[in-house]
């Protein structure tokens, strides 16, 4: 049995199972187990792990504030996958909104530069969550050259 991440994100969700056929069908999520009664339902894609719960559904709930539509105001995901591209194509033929397009970026480290290839898919909740790939490392360009750190 995979180990289990230190930190393992829940996200309330307003229909279990069109959350459930997006995370699986569309991300190529796994349901590692679920909690029928409960509306609950736990999500492996390799190494990433992650909870969901149906918002209105019975058992506990932990909320400090009212919850409204849409849910993931404010919260962004990264979420690490060995070939974005395959998964973008994978998500834009689904149907799924495109909040970024698929680009690269780049970031200062030290004396050098480490790159992603990433895109942002917003779920059906609104949670964002950005799915990227490793570009490596660079030697840093000098500074106030044009380039796409950010």
């Amino acid at each position: 049995m995979p180990t289990t991440p230190p930190v393992v994100p829940e996200l309330d969700v307003a229909n279990l199972a069109l959350s459930l056929r997006f995370y699986t069908e569309v991300l190529g999520f796994e349901c590692r187990f679920e909690r029928p009664e409960e509306q609950f339902a736990y999500l492996t894609r390799g190494p990433v792990h992650l909870m969901l719960e149906q918002a209105d559904g019975p058992g506990r709930r932990f909320r400090t504030a009212t919850l409204e539509h849409p849910y993931g105001r404010g919260i962004n995901l990264q979420i690490e996958v060995s070939d974005v591209d395959l998964l973008h194509a994978q998500a834009t033929k689904a149907g799924a909104t495109i909040h970024v397009s698929l680009e690269e970026r780049w970031y200062l480290r030290g004396d050098q530069e480490a790159g992603i290839r990433q895109f942002v898919v917003i779920d059906p909740d609104g949670y964002l969550l950005r799915f990227c790939s490793s570009l490596g490392r660079r030697p840093a360009r000098p500074r106030g050259e044009t380039n796409d750190v950010g």
